[in-house]
């Protein structure tokens, strides 16, 4: 009889509670699945990758706001992010640093397969704390950079290897062309790889032809007769007299500073979350920029900007080529390339005959898009000064290339409110 009693108790409790586990169903009229909560403000940090999409409708994106966000939520999130869309998300009262990074083994082959935690990266001598690590090949927004002044012999190889250089871009890359001599100029503005033209590419064969193009193209233009684009009344224009007093011959103008700066200048206007490397073609001779190296190497470094170059003509000779990079006063630098590969984590080619320089513009193309890519937060500061930067592998018979160092941009104002 208790137990008969006991049966009827619990049935009745279990009929006073199923309108409670009911309710909420019946109210919201949902299968037996939990609702997804909407994230609150706040809640996660702007630097947090974006979830999978999932197949249901997608609600209306967010606009996000222009304020940047607090540097103690970039700085004291614990998230360690390894997607490249991430990269424009980084922004807040810091720096963030980003290191293209090239490691190969003692034959020259790039080297797959490494973390985080096989990288440790120097700012000033102190070790900074990875926030970014991303392996996958990345898009590459190139600057096609061709000198178009060379000897006639040395050119020819050039612009006859000009369609192995497009086409050593992929269908997801963007370039642009510029040709330079004693003047720089744009022979096309940025579009995919696909889509440059022959008549583009026929521009820089005929520039070729003329020696560089008419003066006057690149700067401001001259208000009376000029020398290789500089004015007469120039004493750098003019190469004087001799003893006899007979005009001595013209000095030549090779303005490689003033077109890696305009290069440059157009890069830094391009999507921050592709990889941005000028492409240059020349012997490497520089004399006659407005800009100087140093000018020219800030703006590079700033802006994540890496330069590779395929040396041609006398760079593409080892014992002329050595030489060629001391400077002598009044006649230039020789090869000032590997100076800015160096200072900027890019590579060098040097080659001379025409089926080495076609390969060479798939080993740039491929050790550009195959580079490790490292990131961390630095404080912002009022002073830009130069900080410098060291990247350590920890393995051994590895050879680690990376940019010597940056400088970095100043702190953006906060917007008033």
């Amino acid at each position: 009889m208790f137990g008969l009693f006991g049966l009827i108790d619990s049935a009745k409790k279990l009929i006073w509670l199923l309108p409670l586990v009911c309710l909420p169903l019946i109210a919201q009229n949902l299968p037996d699945a939990p609702a997804p909560k909407s994230p609150q403000p706040g809640q996660f940090p702007d630097s947090a990758p974006p979830a999978p999409k999932n197949v249901h409708a997608e609600e209306p994106t967010p606009v996000a706001s222009s304020t940047p966000a607090p540097s103690a939520q970039v700085q004291g999130s614990d998230d360690f992010s390894t997607k490249r869309t991430d990269l424009p998300k980084f922004v807040s009262r810091v720096n963030f640093v980003q290191i293209p990074v090239t490691v190969t083994d003692t034959q020259g082959r790039m080297v797959p397969g490494l973390g985080p935690t096989d990288f440790t990266v120097y700012e000033d001598g102190v070790p900074q704390r990875l926030r970014f690590f991303n392996s996958e090949p990345s898009p590459l927004t190139a600057a096609i950079v061709v000198q178009t002044d060379l000897p006639s012999s040395s050119m020819k190889k050039v612009s006859d290897s000009l369609p192995a250089l497009v086409g050593a871009f992929s269908e997801f890359d963007e370039v642009a062309l510029y040709r330079y001599g004693h003047t720089v100029a744009e022979v096309s503005g940025f579009s995919g790889a696909a889509s440059v033209s022959t008549a583009a590419l026929n521009r820089i064969r005929h520039a070729a032809r003329e020696g560089g193009g008419p003066p006057g193209i690149f700067g401001p233009v001259s208000a009376g007769p000029s020398i290789n684009g500089h004015d007469i009344n120039d004493p750098n224009a003019q190469g004087g007299v001799t003893a006899s007093g007979a005009p001595a011959p013209q000095r030549e103008f090779f303005v490689l500073n003033d077109a890696i700066l305009r290069a440059a200048q157009d890069l830094s206007r391009r999507d921050r979350s592709r990889r941005k490397i000028i492409f240059v073609v020349s012997d490497g001779r520089e004399l006659g920029s407005t800009a100087s190296f140093e000018e020219v190497r800030r703006v590079l470094l700033s802006y994540n900007i890496s330069v590779f170059a395929l040396g041609v003509d006398t760079a593409a000779i080892p014992i002329y080529d050595k030489l060629g990079r001391i400077r002598v006063p009044g006649f230039g630098t020789s090869n000032i390339l590997p100076k800015y590969t160096s200072a900027t984590g890019g590579e060098l080619f040097a080659e001379f005959d025409k089926q080495s320089i076609e390969q060479a513009y798939s080993k740039v193309t491929d050790l550009a898009r195959n580079q490790y890519t490292l990131g961390y937060n630095a404080p912002t500061s009022a002073a830009s000064s130069y900080r410098v930067i060291d990247v350590h592998v920890h393995r051994s018979n590895l050879k680690v290339v990376a940019k010597d160092g940056y400088f970095p941009l100043p702190p953006q104002a906060t917007p008033l409110h």
